[in-house]
């Protein structure tokens, strides 16, 4: 019984459920978090990213493609969608901000794991999100300089050395932490240090803004709108469009998580750090639907495993 408690307990999604109602809960307690969640996503990232191996770069040639369409699929098919939704469904320019921010966040970490899981090509994964991890540079000071302007704008160079301090950095001492000697140590930890250290970030955003999902909910259902076209919709959307188009299926599973999973975690904190406390309520509630979705599919191959079992 106890090794099923402890099993549960360091479960990745029940601590990210743990970390929503929390905030709800206990949210009054999130302001003392706030101006830390910088530096505990600079540590979570620089942990998550020893995932994505040296290795897989090469050959350089071969890389190319997959990682020019995952960043086309993570900012440009994910913003285009994202950004006209909540442009004509978002009551305050903030909240609107909030989603921008949204388009662009660099994909989630969990793509690696989860293209695995779901029978996807795990190679383009670690390419496809390496190449968007890159690309953000470029990106994120882009699509939030374009469209910042309907609340005055912000200087694009500040954004990209937040971006250098919170992707480049990070990547660049993971490599470090690949190193022969400590490496099976900093495998032991990864994966409580980046859970526990998401959980802080998604506790800190729900808690700031507890009132919205007890008082709010025209707001939360435009928000939820949003999000569940923008993840479920378009990872349905791109299913049907890849079988048509005879994408091998493995290839096709992981491009489904590169344009609907985002870091729910680095949305929080970017969207804090430039907009506050209110333009961080999408991407709050981003972290539960990004968590639905990979639960629907991950629920969805068992089924389809089974039934060709039978």
């Amino acid at each position: 019984m106890k090794e099923f408690a402890t099993k549960i307990i360091l479960n990745r999604n029940f601590i990210l459920v743990l970390a929503v109602i929390l905030g709800l809960v206990i949210g009054q307690y999130a302001s003392l978090f706030k101006n830390y969640t910088f530096y505990v996503l600079a540590v979570v990232m620089t942990f998550s990213t020893t995932g994505i191996s040296t290795k897989a770069m090469f050959p350089l040639k071969k890389m190319i493609k997959p990682m020019i369409m995952g960043s086309l699929l993570n900012y440009v098919v994910f913003g285009a969608v994202v950004i006209s939704l909540s442009y004509f469904l978002m009551p305050t320019p903030e909240l609107f901000l909030g989603f921008v921010v949204i388009a662009s966040t660099p994909p989630g970490v969990a793509v690696i794991p989860f293209s695995h899981i779901l029978d996807g090509d795990l190679k383009y994964a670690i390419v496809g999100t390496l190449g968007a991890f890159i690309s953000s540079l470029f990106f994120a000071p882009l699509i939030v300089g374009l469209f910042s302007n309907v609340d005055g704008g912000i200087n694009p160079a500040d954004l990209f050395i937040a971006m250098v301090q919170l992707v480049i950095i990070p990547l660049l001492i993971s490599r470090l932490l690949l190193w022969q000697p400590i490496k099976p140590t900093v495998e032991k930890v990864r994966g409580r240090i980046v859970d526990w250290g998401f959980a802080l970030i998604i506790f800190t955003a729900v808690g700031l803004n507890r009132q919205v999902f007890f008082s709010n909910f025209e707001i939360l259902l435009l928000v939820s709108l949003v999000l569940f076209l923008g993840i479920f919709g378009l990872g349905w959307t791109f299913e049907k469009i890849s079988k048509k188009l005879g994408v091998a299926a493995p290839v096709a599973m992981t491009q489904n998580l590169l344009v609907t999973v985002k870091s729910s975690g680095f949305a929080v904190v970017t969207a804090l750090t430039l907009f506050g406390e209110k333009a961080a309520i999408p991407s709050a509630v981003l972290a539960v639907f990004v968590l639905a979705y990979l639960l629907f599919l991950s629920i969805r191959k068992e089924l389809r495993d089974s039934k060709k079992a039978n």
